[in-house]
């Protein structure tokens, strides 16, 4: 079981004080907790990709290549690439590049993201965005796996006899999540490929995304890749933890009320009553992560959401030590316990790689 945190890189004013970070603040403050992440033991970090205001992290892999010469043992992800306004061509190659510096610590989530004025930006048509993931992510694929590719399709200028470099390390592609909250066919497109599906049930309720995540299990076994309980998922949730409760709740709830996501809508109460957030007490978040596993079945990665809504760097990093000293130890705990054999961990590069070998033979 992998356990990490993704940030989506907002540039929120503090509400309780009036203050805006900087961009540049804000770039640095990502580093500083990726790096706190892997001191305080999670296996992932994760960042979106944003092309608009009030939002960083436009180049992930920059980012990401950055935080790998500082670190040597957490995975580096995305919690969004953008496969429908991106060349594949160069997804292939940045990622590529990026397992290379990172000796393999790379994986990524593919997903279309939720800003509607990136797609003409970018030269594209929203009203394609499903057949674009569809296409590009074929292509992508390709690109990795074989040295040569000869492809044409609709939505980019065919190749030919062309060779995408670096290849990958080992001739292991980095494993893909696809991400979705609302879309059956991305779960299809996972279920078809074998890979992982992440669903960030961050806002909606639970009824919903059992649904996609027993769709999607019931394809990945339709497809041949083995039972639907061995398909590879991932979860997206939230938490705020003070050592007591009541505390928690105090300082957590202006940044709630006025966050730009979900702020002026549902209480606080309603709010986590309704979605994965917990506000409280380490064991508090505890026990209602574990309910994740009663709802969707066993699964290989949890990722929180920590350091947004204008949340001040100081406070991210003191949430990341209580979760990685009170509450992951006893979720890895829980949840590796309760995990039956046949039952695949989460991929890793290493794990990938024995595997290709162990077909080699």
């Amino acid at each position: 079981m992998q356990f990490g945190i993704f940030s989506v890189g907002d540039v929120t004013t503090d509400p309780t004080n009036g203050t805006t970070p900087t961009e540049h603040e804000r770039i640095k403050a990502m580093v500083r907790i990726a790096l706190k992440a892997e001191e305080v033991g999670l296996d992932v970090f994760a960042t979106g990709e944003h092309h608009n205001p009030p939002f960083v992290p436009s180049s992930p892999t920059t980012m990401l290549g950055y935080i790998a010469a500082q670190t040597s043992k957490i995975i580096l992800s995305t919690s969004t690439t953008l496969i429908t306004t991106n060349d594949p061509v160069k997804i292939a190659e940045d990622f590529a590049m990026l397992q290379h510096l990172a000796d393999g610590r790379v994986d990524l989530m593919m997903g279309r993201g939720n800003t509607g004025p990136v797609y003409p930006w970018f030269g594209e048509d929203i009203r394609q965005g499903i057949p674009l993931a569809i296409e590009k992510y074929a292509l992508l694929r390709r690109l990795w796996r074989e040295d040569v590719v000869d492809w044409s399709g609709k939505f980019r200028t065919p190749l030919q006899g062309f060779t995408s470099t670096p290849r990958p390390l080992d001739g292991v592609p980095p494993f893909v999540w696809h991400g979705s909250i609302r879309s059956p066919e991305i779960a299809e497109q996972a279920a078809f490929y074998g890979d992982g599906f992440f669903a960030n049930h961050i806002f909606w309720p639970t009824s919903h995304f059992q649904q996609l995540i027993q769709f999607y299990r019931q394809r990945f076994e339709h497809y041949g890749h083995g039972a639907a309980d061995q398909a590879i998922v991932g979860l997206g949730g939230q938490a705020f933890i003070r050592p007591r409760s009541q505390d928690a709740w105090k300082e957590f709830r202006p940044y709630f009320d006025n966050a730009p996501v979900y702020g002026h809508g549902p209480t606080l109460e309603e709010f986590t009553d309704q979605t994965p957030l917990t506000v409280g007490s380490p064991q508090e978040v505890i026990d209602k992560t574990l309910t994740f596993r009663e709802n969707f079945g066993d699964y290989q990665r949890q990722l929180f959401l920590m350091d947004h809504a204008g949340l001040p760097l100081k406070t991210v990093l003191e949430q990341l030590d209580l979760l990685g000293s009170e509450v992951v130890p006893v979720l890895r705990k829980e949840l590796d316990s309760m995990r039956p054999a046949h039952v695949p961990e989460a991929p890793t590069h290493a794990s990938l790689a024995s595997s290709l070998v162990e077909v080699s033979e």
